[in-house]
């Protein structure tokens, strides 16, 4: 894939499975990662938002990071290879930041961040450290930012390029909940969509055990993946780094770490960029009409572009009523009888649909989306899709799972305060339809997600009024073509930031993220902005 269809693999974003397993329990399980200091009385603070928390120990505002050479990317990472030196034999230095576990009670036990770097040239060009998350929540920073240097190079000019395992994620304690071997069986339970009562109760059952094996397996964990206490790691992050101020670019639920930073520490604002942007005053249930619209209107896209080839397997000419019935009769043919591939599992009616979603993140992957439903639809194999639907899953090709899904799931129960009930799902399930009768329905009962777990969060919506952060400090790049985070999310998130924080660029194009499609306005934009501080004015387009 393109350097854009790998970002968007790589941000994944926002849309939660509804999970399932075997076995329950309500015992918290062990931390692995965590460790248990006996800590100095506080003398330091991180921030002047801490009304509520104990002041820091200097060990932690203090710190400086114990760089030297990367692995390669551990399972729980994603797996892979140990990264390349960059093409001007830049190399890459890992290292580990040491965290409160609870900011609430810093003497207690603590959490290793893991950290990537490639540094800049030394001299008068260097402006010091620039922190990529690239979404999720739940994606690795150490396995990415090597895999997506590329869109980076002009870039590592000015900066230390820089990422991060946030905690819960990867070598940062990350979260698990089943084996490998007990996803894949899951897998092949997933029919879709339920179409009776007895269905539906199980598809919240299964949500339940779910939350249960999370429960056991990583219970002291879960209260505290909030992404408010990712941001204060991210500030810890900046002290350590050595830098006065923050200089970030997010991606997808980056944007929302982005933002709740720069509420909690806006005077600590560098140049920021947050490309395809979460709408921060959605609740869960607005936010999954709006993914669904996104992503019928993604779909839309592909279906007019696979019309021009006679390779497409789809009937009609282009996008509509035949063509969304086409995909439905699919989905409903694999939900009843899985395709076979060659590793021996099926391709289930519910990986198809997942696999089809991830493929739309980016027009990059439109000519293999057309050759996957090609596959399944004329030669009766699921490898294409089953292949896409494991990349979004975080599945490796020795049949490993990094701990994207569950901490994906995780960090959104810690964070949302929303539990649809299985009545709530049946009432809007019409409306899921209507948004998308392609998806809808999978995404209405995905709000079953986080039945059951135990942890809650205080609100849907976090956070972000950033007043004080700096004028045209924040530049917000929307998508009209974006699946994920639909472009009002961006409208959205620039009134919420206040006043004239938030500068807002939009890009008219598909996919999920602008800076990564290479299109050169947006190129020349955004690195204006953090190379040069010349930010773009407000309500730019580029095309």
């Amino acid at each position: 894939m393109r350097r854009g269809a790998r970002a968007a693999a790589a941000g994944l974003a926002l849309v939660l499975s509804a999970g399932a397993c075997s076995g329950g329990g309500d015992e918290a399980g062990p931390i692995s990662g965590v460790h248990r200091e006996n800590a100095p009385s506080p003398d330091g603070a991180p921030g002047d938002d801490a009304e509520r928390l104990p002041v820091l120990p200097e060990r932690f505002t203090s710190q400086s990071v114990d760089w030297g050479p990367c692995g390669a990317p551990t399972a729980a990472q994603g797996g892979g290879e140990a990264p390349a030196p960059l093409p001007d034999g830049t190399p890459w230095e890992c290292g580990t930041l040491t965290v409160p576990l609870d900011y609430g009670d810093p003497d207690g036990e603590t959490l290793s961040i893991a950290l990537i770097r490639a540094r800049a040239a030394s001299g008068g060009n260097r402006l010091g450290s620039l922190v990529f998350n690239f979404g999720g929540p739940g994606g690795s920073g150490v396995a990415t930012l090597p895999r997506l240097s590329d869109a980076y190079a002009a870039l590592h000019d000015g900066y230390d390029l820089v990422s991060f395992d946030p905690r819960g994620v990867g070598e940062s304690a990350g979260v698990v909940c089943l084996s490998d071997a007990e996803i894949d069986a899951l897998g092949q339970h997933d029919a879709g969509p339920p179409r009776t009562p007895a269905e539906e109760r199980a598809v919240l059952d299964r949500a339940r055990a779910y939350a249960a094996a999370c429960q056991r397996n990583a219970g002291d964990l879960l209260p505290h993946l909030t992404t408010e206490n990712t941001a204060r790691d991210l500030d810890l992050l900046r002290a350590a780094l050595g830098e006065r101020q923050l200089n970030y670019a997010g991606t997808s639920y980056g944007t929302k770490l982005g933002a709740v930073y720069a509420h909690l520490f806006p005077e600590r604002v560098g140049r920021t960029v947050l490309d395809a942007v979460v709408d921060p005053t959605s609740d869960v249930i607005e936010r999954g009409l709006r993914q669904a619209e996104g992503f019928q209107l993604a779909l839309d896209s592909f279906l007019d572009d696979c019309a021009r080839f006679a390779s497409c397997p789809v009937p009609g000419d282009g996008a509509g009523p035949e063509a969304n019935r086409w995909l439905e009769e699919l989905f409903g043919e694999l939900a009843r009888s899985p395709l076979p591939t060659a590793d021996g599992r099926s391709l289930t009616g519910g990986l198809a649909v997942t696999g089809v979603l991830s493929l739309l993140y980016s027009e990059g992957s439109w000519d293999y989306l057309r050759r996957a439903l090609a596959q399944a639809a004329e030669e009766g194999a699921g490898d294409l899709l089953l292949a896409a639907a494991d990349s979004y899953h975080g599945r490796d090709d020795q049949g490993r799972y990094s701990t994207l899904h569950a901490a994906n799931t995780a960090i959104n129960c810690a964070d949302f305060a929303s539990r649809p009930t299985l009545e709530t799902v049946r009432a809007r399930e019409d409306d899921f339809a209507a948004a998308s009768p392609v998806f809808g329905p999978t995404l209405a009962w995905s709000l079953l997600s986080c039945a059951g777990w135990p942890v809650t969060g205080t609100s849907d919506q976090p956070e972000v009024s950033a007043e004080g952060a700096g004028e045209g400090e924040i530049l917000l790049l929307g998508t009209t073509g974006d699946p994920a985070t639909p472009f009002a999310g961006a409208e959205r998130m620039q009134r919420a930031l206040g006043g004239d924080v938030g500068v807002l660029l939009t890009y008219e194009g598909e996919g999920h993220g602008a800076y990564t499609s290479g299109d050169p306005c947006v190129t020349r934009a955004v690195d204006a902005h953090l190379l040069a501080g010349t930010t773009p004015e407000d309500g730019t387009v580029c095309r």
